[in-house]
């Protein structure tokens, strides 16, 4: 836990997590121990945002004001800064190593700050905006890995900083999306990474693992290991589609065929599926054109459901095959998102990829409004960003830029007070 995080025992945070297919809002407390106490949840269903890009500016807005009006009444609070998530503009994610020359030296801190500054100066990813660049491990003369150099004696002291980026255009988007919702932003944070922080465990981080979460509109995969976050790609496909197929397949409206797919869907087959009834309703609004409320079997529902998932997941595996997910540090995935609360889904991933699957649902989120499940993996990890706020190189930076342009604004009214003054 970051020395900004102890200072604040109690302090209050909020976050917005915007998806392709609503948006959730949280305002809470964060405490000592690195956890949130929640005061207030909220969700919206939203229309603004097609496979993680804002395609309608009112429309996101809208759910997002609605969200974070639902959290503030629950919290009696109002949010003025948030923590908001971004899952499309095509992120990246890299390690940079930067050394310098110390000669013998013990490590000091000042070695410490000018390594990092100089890190800082070396990444340029430009036109991408740079959302995240978190100093990893630090080596001392190539070789040894440690995770505070403080009082080491080394020839050459180096750091990985590991940086996540995004195309610019989507992030502006979202960020004005966010400001017309009447709330300031703390910072952007990567939906992986932030789903990361909720859900996996730090072992799991050093021995490898994927994360894939599963989302309405998108399905993004991400690569860890040796603790940090190696790689991201996001598949255009999710959640959605296995909707549409439904609908499309029972000719009903969208919002039945989700209803459907919560309710009775599953990623497995049993034999009772075939005697199973279910009723569909049909897209006409006309009663006297429409049909009479159809009929299909729970199997025929299943068997829509598992077709799509097996396409998704042959993405997933040659995207992991892709990212050099294999080996003895390839074993371990772990589903999140609320596709990863379809019934049997961690079977069939198990099956389709040949490894180790569990669920990821987020801990540490306390009073949370309607459970903990893999469908609030988001907005549980952007809580613990909050709270945690983790020192990062980009963000630091640009606080400190803004605090000394407030400074020398503050100083320039000081100043033409002054003169106003001596002049009376």
């Amino acid at each position: 836990m970051s020395a900004r995080a102890e200072r604040g025992i109690t302090r209050p945070i909020a976050a917005v997590d915007v998806g392709s297919s609503k948006v959730a809002a949280l305002i809470g407390i964060a405490r000592l121990d690195g956890t949130v106490e929640a005061l207030g949840v909220g969700a919206r269903v939203c229309h603004g945002v097609k496979r993680g890009l804002i395609s309608d500016m009112r429309a996101a807005e809208d759910a997002i004001r609605g969200a974070m009006d639902m959290a503030e009444q629950q919290a009696r609070q109002q949010a003025t800064r948030v923590v908001v998530s971004l899952g499309a503009g095509r992120l990246e994610s890299a390690v940079r190593t930067v050394d310098m020359a110390i000669p013998g030296q013990q490590v000091t801190r000042e070695h410490i700050a000018a390594l990092l500054a100089e890190g800082r100066r070396r990444i340029d990813l430009k036109p991408r905006t740079v959302l995240h660049a978190q100093p990893a491990l630090y080596t001392l003369d190539g070789e040894t890995h440690v995770t505070d150099p403080l009082g080491f004696h080394a020839d050459r002291l180096g750091v990985d900083i590991h940086v996540v980026s995004a195309e610019t255009p989507p992030l502006r988007n979202l960020d004005q999306c966010v400001r017309a919702a009447h709330l300031g932003i703390q910072t952007i944070v990567a939906s992986p990474v932030a789903a990361g922080l909720a859900v996996l465990h730090a072992e799991e981080r050093e021995l490898g693992v994927a994360l894939i979460d599963l989302g309405a509109g998108l399905t993004t995969v991400s690569v860890y290991g040796r603790g940090q976050l190696a790689e991201i790609v996001a598949l255009q496909t999710g959640g959605q589609d296995i909707t549409d197929d439904i609908a499309a397949a029972f000719a009903t409206k969208r919002a039945h065929a989700e209803k459907l797919k919560a309710r009775h869907g599953s990623a497995s087959l049993a034999p009772r599926d075939n005697h199973e009834q279910l009723e569909t309703v049909p897209i006409a609004d006309d009663a006297e054109d429409a049909p009479d409320t159809g009929r299909v079997t729970r199997a025929q529902l299943n068997q829509i459901i598992r077709a799509r998932l097996t396409t998704q997941f042959a993405a997933i595996a040659d995207a992991l095959m892709t990212m050099g997910f294999t080996g003895p540090a390839g074993r371990q995935v772990v589903l999140t998102g609320g596709g990863a609360e379809l019934a049997g889904i961690d079977d069939f991933a198990q099956a389709q990829l040949a490894r180790q699957v569990r669920i990821g649902r987020p801990k540490g989120l306390r009073d949370l409004t309607g459970g903990t499940t893999a469908a609030l993996a988001t907005l549980a990890g952007l809580a613990a960003f909050a709270a945690q706020d983790p020192d990062d190189l980009w963000s630091l930076a640009e606080r400190h830029a803004a605090r000394a342009r407030a400074d020398d604004h503050r100083s320039g009214l000081a100043r033409l007070a002054g003169r106003l003054k001596a002049g009376l």
